[in-house]
């Protein structure tokens, strides 16, 4: 099981902020597609953090044609000498409609298409297949030399698929090369819903588990007094109370029989009472969605609850804590593993 940590630096900050995730320990970094692009800061990761792991956890699929998002992995696998994973969501509606303006119907099927149509660039570039990929929403079958980038020589990158419904989750088992778990996250959630959806895209496509990369990602709370413990409760009720208003995030919260919450979480967002969301979250949501304690206990509660699943397991920890804390906790993961 490999380690990885967030990646959220501004690019301005991203070189000092990627020496400073590997002196923590961590195996990988992954970005997020927030308010800047996941893909640049990267760049600026793999030259000065070189040997780590770097991904984009998750990059918006739909409003990029599957070619430039096969650009882009193409370049970052080889710059980074074969450290790249290509993490890839389809967001929920409103975002890809409203914000990003683009389509949304059917988006499993879409999502479908769109990592077999990155496949088959691949296939093109790497191994000189023709490109002749004809589906419902992609069609590619024109690669002249002049560009085609050519064989990659640390291999075609990895496409992880970030999913959280039924029907998508299949689609990462029958066709990506892993599935990046939300993490916003439960264990009955995880046990009855997305791993049997998992095994049941990887049977369809006649694959085996071994085949397959799951990254788990942890909610975390912790802190090293009881005024930053309490700091970073209140950054993560916060957080929780902001998923759990989404309409599409509601099956974990189903999985634990707190279905009945999303609609009032839901109801505040549309009146802008952003700032509530967090004050519905009890400490029962908190113990099933998160994983919390002392320093010196985050380490095995987080085997204990994630280890025989997880390839990757990713820290999602949105608040400010000393590296020297983090990288104790890294080391009780690899120690402990």
């Amino acid at each position: 099981m490999k380690i990885d940590g967030p990646f959220y630096a501004r690019l301005e900050e991203a070189a000092a902020e990627a020496a400073r995730l590997a002196a923590i320990g961590y195996d990988g970094v992954y970005t997020l597609e927030g308010s800047s692009d996941p893909f640049l800061p990267l760049v600026l990761a793999s030259e000065h953090a070189p040997g780590v792991d770097i991904a984009t956890g998750i990059a918006v699929a739909f409003p990029r044609n599957p070619m430039h998002l096969a650009y882009q992995a193409w370049d970052l696998q080889r710059f980074s000498k074969g450290h790249f994973l290509l993490g890839i969501g389809s967001q929920v509606r409103a975002h890809v409609e409203k914000r990003f303006g683009t389509d949304f119907d059917r988006p499993a099927a879409r999502m479908r298409e769109y990592i077999q149509a990155l496949k088959a660039i691949f296939a093109c570039w790497q191994h000189g297949a023709a490109l002749d990929f004809h589906g419902q929403y992609y069609r590619h079958t024109l690669m002249t030399p002049m560009f085609n980038p050519g064989p990659n020589e640390f291999g075609i990158p990895p496409v992880l698929l970030g999913a959280l419904g039924p029907l998508m989750t299949e689609v990462a088992g029958e066709v990506a090369d892993g599935l990046i778990v939300h993490p916003f996250n439960n264990i009955p959630f995880l046990e009855q819903a997305a791993l049997p959806a998992v095994q049941r895209g990887l049977a369809r496509a006649g694959r085996d588990r071994g085949d397959f990369t799951l990254q788990l990602n942890a909610m975390v709370i912790t802190g090293e007094s009881g005024q930053a413990m309490a700091a970073a409760t209140r950054s993560v009720k916060s957080l929780l109370g902001f998923y759990a208003s989404t309409p599409a995030y509601r099956p974990p919260m189903e999985a634990i029989g707190r279905g009945d919450l999303q609609p009032e979480l839901n109801r505040l967002s549309k009146a802008g009472k952003w700032q509530e969301l967090g004050e519905h979250i009890d400490d029962d949501f908190l113990e099933a969605f998160t994983t919390r304690g002392e320093p010196d206990e985050i380490a095995g509660k987080l085997l204990a609850k994630y280890g025989q699943h997880a390839d990757r397991l990713a820290i999602y920890a949105p608040y400010a804590a000393p590296d020297g804390m983090w990288k104790k906790i890294v080391e009780g993961l690899k120690k402990e593993k």
